[in-house]
């Protein structure tokens, strides 16, 4: 079953439902949602997604409830599973906009249900619009993160201001009610935002229950280095059965990719704690956070880096790829971002890797040549994957033991090649990757 993700980044609920036969013909197999709990329907800016005012309301600058809903129909009508990405750490930062910031969704609001009741309850995803949803007693009162790296305030304070959620059983309540109802609207699975900043316990009592039973479920703890992963994700992964954005085969890729770094690395990285195992990992090059944000931006990838790393994560086995294609958001403040994810779900190289993945899924992977320059791996006996990051061509001669013989058709570039014989010369460009395939007979 195809399971590449694509992160819909932002995408009004519309261009979902218009895209799902397209989305669907380019390989993918699942689609994640923009976060879908009431925000500022007049806010233009991606980040005021995450931002929720109310969980028992659908509707944003994104589209409301039945726009959603058709979304939702027009993918699962293409056979691709839908996942919702949960903002649960915080609420909106209201702050000097209104008198009552740590009431949700406010008095203002409550006016506004009862003034445009027919809206509001066609939008309505569960509970009673009348009465208001969380109230100060519900959020911690500690101040701002000051020390990132210190558990108790990332998990205890404000994120940047954003009130941050109490783990009381109302809150617990409210949120697992909020997830039947999104699972009742059919969503397949959910991304967890900011998990590093949620108790182990709040994790435990929202997301490890019965309700979610056979939902795919993943998290963000956004990581760049062995100290942070130590502290924030491995514990995760070792207590909980989540799964989460593969940030230690991110770093990996940061350092193979770099000047001094070595291609051998990607042998087996899971083997040595420099990525996730096989099973629980989501396998990404980019992810909204890193470009997004100025203080993640150094862990960017040149252009040409990525693409490569982008052939990697597809071609090698382990993980669920996630391929992020948004609409140039980040050009606004980067000029230099123009172009460089905007439609990257369409693109024929996107369409050509995941095609190869589709093809070998499933199918053990393991060393034709490495070296510090490029490496060259099987995937089953009807794949090779060969990835060149040097400035020169490279030329392994490895054996072809475990592999069939015949014509193999590159799935990168369309060029065919005969392999025979007990060892076979491969000829790899500069800065490229093959996908070899073994055609049909």
């Amino acid at each position: 079953m195809p399971d590449v993700i694509l992160h819909a980044f932002n995408w009004p609920y519309s261009e979902l439902a218009d895209n799902a036969s397209s989305i669907a013909k380019s390989g993918f197999g699942a689609v994640l949602f923009p976060p879908p709990l009431y925000s500022d329907q007049n806010g233009s800016a991606w980040w005021q997604r995450y931002q929720p005012k109310d969980y028992r309301v659908v509707r944003s600058f994104l589209g409301d409830k039945p726009q959603l809903e058709r979304a939702i129909v027009a993918l699962h009508d293409q056979n691709l599973r839908v996942y919702a990405d949960i903002v649960f750490n915080h609420m909106a930062n209201e702050k000097g906009q209104r008198d009552d910031p740590y009431n949700f969704p406010g008095e203002a609001e409550l006016v506004r249900y009862r003034n445009e009741q027919e809206s509001f309850g066609r939008d309505r995803l569960f509970g009673d619009l009348g009465v208001g949803l969380f109230s100060p007693w519900d959020f911690n009162q500690n101040g701002d993160i000051s020390n990132w790296n210190d558990p108790y305030q990332s998990q205890e304070y404000r994120l940047s201001g954003l009130p941050d959620l109490d783990v009381n059983d109302w809150v617990v309540e409210q949120q697992r009610n909020c997830l039947r109802a999104l699972i009742a609207l059919g969503f397949d699975g959910f991304r967890i935002d900011a998990i590093k900043h949620l108790p182990l316990d709040h994790i435990t009592r929202v997301f490890q229950t019965p309700d979610l039973e056979g939902k795919f479920i993943f998290a963000e703890a956004l990581t760049s280095n062995d100290g942070e992963e130590n502290m924030f994700l491995w514990p995760l992964l070792d207590s909980t059965s989540v799964s989460f954005y593969d940030f230690p085969l991110h770093e990996t890729l940061r350092r193979v990719f770099s000047p001094t770094g070595s291609m051998r690395e990607l042998v087996d990285p899971a083997a040595y704690r420099q990525a996730l195992p096989w099973s629980r990992g989501v396998t990404f090059s980019i992810t909204h956070d890193i470009p997004y944000n100025d203080g993640f931006r150094w862990q960017m990838l040149d252009p040409q880096d990525e693409f490569l790393a982008n052939c990697y994560i597809h071609c090698r086995d382990g993980g669920v790829p996630l391929v992020f294609s948004d609409h140039n958001e980040s050009a606004d403040s980067c000029a230099t971002d123009r172009g460089r994810w905007n439609q990257a779900w369409r693109r024929d190289d996107t369409v050509r890797m995941i095609a190869f993945h589709n093809a070998v899924q499933g199918a053990r992977q393991w060393p034709l040549f490495e070296d510090d320059g490029f490496v060259v791996f099987a995937r089953g006996e009807r794949g090779i994957v060969a990835i060149n990051k040097t400035a020169d061509w490279q030329h392994p001669q490895f054996r072809t033991a475990g592999l069939q013989r015949g014509q193999y058709r590159c799935l990168m570039h369309g060029y065919f090649m005969e392999v025979s014989g007990e060892t076979f010369s491969l000829a790899i460009p500069p800065r490229q990757a093959q996908m070899w395939l073994r055609e049909a007979s």
